[in-house]
């Protein structure tokens, strides 16, 4: 009986003049749900933002939200992830993932619900906590999104999965749900679909790469190892600090000199880690890598070079055998987020006759940043597209274009997003894409 009436209620907010909102009329009904319901989840998903792997209020706020609006809710999936089910008739399944979890920033960004939040971080420390990557975004609009699509049900038929993913921030959270068998528990999606607000794009603005928008990425540590001595007599060691360096500067010769031109990746030295006092040649130093590619095989042939060239460089130095240095790639390899072309094409040609050729804006390929959505969709193969919404007004760009202050990157203390032009246009492409491929025959 509740289901029923919240069904109805949402239903009534969803009736135009023409009755039960159609693909033209789409817009106007998720701008009145935003008003009314998806603002105020926004502001309370801003305020309240939670590390990853320790999202439980994120998620119990969302499986509420979508178990009311009558979809089957199973929690706990992966640690801190939820799977969503509505069965509506014979059709495909089409999965619609949006990630949770906020970062360890200090909000600096100056809005009104800035978060206020601390917690434990994973290892023992207080820290602010921050929705820096606009996750808030993705979680309302898949909000906005199960709440039209139940409305409008007696459009489309098949079964609607959607997926509240714990941890993209911090690696392991796709790769959990995966090893938490949800395929094997829920079904195997025919198609999924996920998106990602974009501070670097005007708000509202769709974006679709029919190649990879993101990244495959790699965390690679190196251990150079030396033979301690005073810093006075050099002579009589080996300075890990020395070769470590050397390391950090051969390192680019891959990408300079090794990597076909055409081909793209990025090794990037985050952190350098040695010594402790001024005239003291240490023992060890440590280096930590991000490495970023696009294709199998240029990520094998990054880390093979990484590997030599730190090996070779300690060799060159004079390091023997026994304290060459070691070389650890993490299991928790991101792979690229490779969209099927096939499946981009049929989603910028429904998105364009859909909401206009304005709609959408050309891809920008600027960098090398990586998503773990590719864990759901790589191995078993399944279509589907990972596009982008604009999340940043055109008054800021033109102020910046001006002389005025830059807009934030996501992840910066400053990183804010106007909510109401994303969350709208990242449900109605969202719905959108899901009525074109379980329309009813």
């Amino acid at each position: 009986m509740k289901k029923n009436m919240i069904t109805a209620l949402l239903i009534g907010s969803l009736i135009t003049v023409g009755g039960i909102a159609q693909a033209s009329e789409h817009s106007a009904a998720i701008d009145k749900d935003y008003q009314q319901h998806l603002a105020p989840l926004w502001d309370h998903f801003h305020r309240n933002p939670e590390l990853s792997l320790m999202e439980h209020k994120t998620a119990a706020r969302l499986a509420q939200e979508l178990s009311a609006t009558g979809f089957k809710v199973s929690t706990g999936i992966g640690g801190t992830g939820i799977v969503a089910i509505l069965k509506n008739g014979p059709g495909p399944m089409v999965m619609v993932r949006a990630d949770m979890d906020g970062l360890p920033v200090e909000e600096l960004s100056g809005l009104a619900n800035a978060s206020k939040i601390k917690m434990t971080d994973w290892n023992g420390e207080q820290v602010s906590v921050m929705h820096a990557c606009g996750h808030d975004v993705h979680i309302t609009s898949l909000v906005g999104t199960a709440r039209h699509m139940v409305a409008i049900k007696d459009q489309w038929s098949g079964t609607l999965m959607l997926i509240g993913q714990p941890a993209e921030e911090r690696g392991p959270g796709a790769s959990a749900m995966m090893a938490d068998n949800i395929w094997q528990r829920f079904g195997q999606p025919d198609y999924a679909f996920a998106f990602h607000v974009d501070a670097d794009s005007v708000a509202g603005k769709i974006t679709v790469d029919e190649g990879s928008p993101y990244a495959g990425a790699d965390t690679v540590d190196i251990i150079v190892h030396g033979i301690g001595a005073h810093g006075a007599y050099p002579h009589q060691g080996k300075d890990p600090i020395m070769i470590g360096a050397q390391i950090v500067t051969n390192l680019q010769t891959i990408i300079s000199r090794e990597l076909a031109p055409r081909d793209a990746g990025v090794i990037t030295v985050g952190a350098f880690h040695s010594g402790t006092k001024h005239n003291i040649i240490s023992e060890q130093a440590h280096l930590q890598l991000t490495v970023r590619s696009l294709n199998p095989e240029v990520r094998e042939q990054l880390l093979s070079a990484i590997k030599r060239v730190a090996i070779g460089t300690a060799k060159t130095a004079g390091v023997p055998d026994d304290k060459l240095p070691e070389v650890i790639v993490s299991d928790e390899a991101y792979p690229p987020t490779f969209n099927d072309k096939k499946l981009a094409q049929r989603l910028k040609t429904v998105l364009t006759n859909k909401m206009g050729a304005d709609a959408l804006l050309a891809p920008a390929e600027s960098g090398m940043g990586a998503e773990d959505f590719g864990f759901f969709t790589t191995s078993p193969y399944i279509p589907s597209v990972y596009f982008n919404v604009g999340g940043t007004p055109q008054a800021d760009f033109d102020k910046e274009a001006a002389g005025g202050p830059a807009v934030a990157s996501h992840h910066s203390p400053q990183f804010k997003i106007t909510p109401e032009p994303a969350v709208k246009a990242g449900v109605e492409a969202t719905v959108h894409a899901l009525l074109d491929l379980m329309a009813k025959k």
